[in-house]
């Protein structure tokens, strides 16, 4: 499995901030949480979904592909760190807040 973090810089309120996928070997998603600019949360896998969120219908692009588009910043994030977001962005009636 591989965790990202893709953090998205706009100004459309209707649209994620931030992106937490787990991805398999192969680049296709298996769960994301998505942060959007007020604090609200979204979550996907194969089994559940929550405030939109749905997983991607595309195998996931090299960083590189991602980067070369100046409103976007890809970077690595650890197993762990990805299921504490996780948990956290199931929490019912909670915003998520940064968290790292």
């Amino acid at each position: 499995m591989r965790y990202s973090r893709l953090q998205w810089n706009h100004s459309h309120p209707a649209e994620p901030v931030e992106v937490l996928s787990e991805y398999d070997e192969a680049g296709w998603e298996i769960r994301k949480v998505e942060r959007f600019p007020d604090g609200a949360f979204g979550y996907a896998s194969a089994a559940e979904s929550a405030g939109g969120t749905q997983l991607s219908l595309i195998q996931r692009p090299p960083d590189a592909e991602v980067a070369a588009e100046p409103e976007f910043r890809v970077s690595e994030l650890s197993k762990v760190d990805f299921e504490r977001i996780w948990a956290a962005a199931r929490q019912p009636l909670k915003k998520m807040k940064r968290v790292s």
